[in-house]
């Protein structure tokens, strides 16, 4: 018999045959399978049928939605202003933390409970941070973004590229730096709800990164599969459940991006992957923190990532439970390349608005 070192220490739930039947494993298993109706094991390996507690449906069915981009900046105020002054977002709330010693800031285009925010965080007596070459930049969608960038211009603020068709396209944009360095695309698009748009980070495997962070469905085959494999392409890719929109290859200027969410570009913010031929790897910085996305539980959301991050990469950070200070739960994780994301409890969240 071989022994699947790579599993993690819990019990996993897997599909015993094409139909409804599941079955739940505990840590030690071996064997592949033999046919698509019959499973076998180690000795010591328990079996249990399930109808309902199903791990595999249950991700499939998790409501998740991002809710905040996290980053440090150097002065709160000084964010603040600008954010509210020259970008046009509203502070929607702020609170302290003596004993951890920072302070949090809240902003966007909307209520926290329907719209992505930045979630501003200061660091006692840190002033400034190093953004590093894999974040990229954040982006507002905005109906006239010549009006917007003159605005902006009048009230101090540094523009890094005028307004203008994007290279090779009709799209209008134009780049702004806030005071701590953060890159802001303006994108030029009708009527949106969600002006606070897009993430883009940069990534070393384009199409493994899709794999990590896209859900994919479909009907597997479970004949001569081993039952790691099974795991790993059955929930594996289900680490955050997004939809891949689309992706654009631009060899002229030698990238390609992938644009991954919970709903179409022009509807809700989205997460822009960047691959730029050739590089692997970026530093990462100590300014930019993670994106937060809302799960109705995090433990068990937890026991999807690991078994996503031992398949495609990357690691739990935070393991599955409440925050110092806060007491939303939460669990952590790094993608391949490194990038942070924190799964928050639905309605610990909404406890924290003060809706629940």
């Amino acid at each position: 018999m071989r022994s699947h070192s790579l599993l993690p220490e819990r019990s996993y739930l897997v599909p015993a045959r094409a139909g409804r039947q599941w079955i739940k494993l505990s840590p030690l298993f071996s064997e592949e399978i033999s046919d698509s109706s019959s499973v076998y094991m180690a000795s010591g390996a328990e079996v249990e049928s399930l109808s309902s507690e199903n791990l595999l449906e249950w991700a499939q069915k998790d409501k998740r939605r991002f809710l905040h981009a996290v980053y440090r900046v150097g002065n709160l105020d000084r964010t603040i202003e600008f954010y509210t002054e020259c970008l046009g977002m509203k502070l929607l709330r702020k609170r302290d933390i003596p004993e951890e010693k920072y302070s949090n800031a809240f902003l966007g285009f909307g209520p926290e409970d329907s719209h992505f925010v930045v979630e501003l965080t200061y660091n006692y007596g840190v002033d400034k941070y190093d953004i590093g070459t894999g974040f990229g930049h954040f982006a507002i969608a905005s109906e006239d973004v010549y009006k917007l960038v003159e605005d902006i211009r009048s009230k101090g603020g540094k523009i890094k590229r005028e307004p203008g068709p994007v290279k090779g396209g009709t799209t209008v944009i134009a780049f702004v730096e806030d005071p701590d360095g953060y890159l802001f695309e303006l994108i030029q698009r009708g009527p949106t709800p969600e002006p606070l748009c897009q993430v883009m980070l940069r990534v070393g495997d384009l199409e493994r990164s899709i794999k990590f962070y896209e859900k994919v469905t479909y009907i597997i085959s479970f004949i001569g599969c081993s039952i790691l494999k099974i795991c790993a392409i059955y929930i594996a890719e289900q680490a955050c459940g997004m939809k891949l929109l689309r992706t654009k290859d631009n060899p002229d200027y030698k990238y390609t991006i992938a644009m991954l969410g919970y709903a179409e570009e022009t509807e809700s913010i989205v997460l822009e992957l960047t691959y730029n031929y050739g590089v692997t790897e970026y530093t990462k910085g100590n300014a930019y923190a993670q994106v937060a996305i809302s799960t109705e539980d995090v433990y068990k959301s937890g026991a999807v990532v690991d078994l996503v991050t031992k398949e495609l990469g990357g690691k739990i950070t935070r393991q599955p439970g409440p925050i110092p200070g806060i007491n939303t739960k939460i669990v952590s994780f790094l993608d391949p390349d490194g990038w942070k994301t924190v799964l928050v409890d639905h309605l610990d969240f909404l406890k924290e608005l003060g809706q629940a």
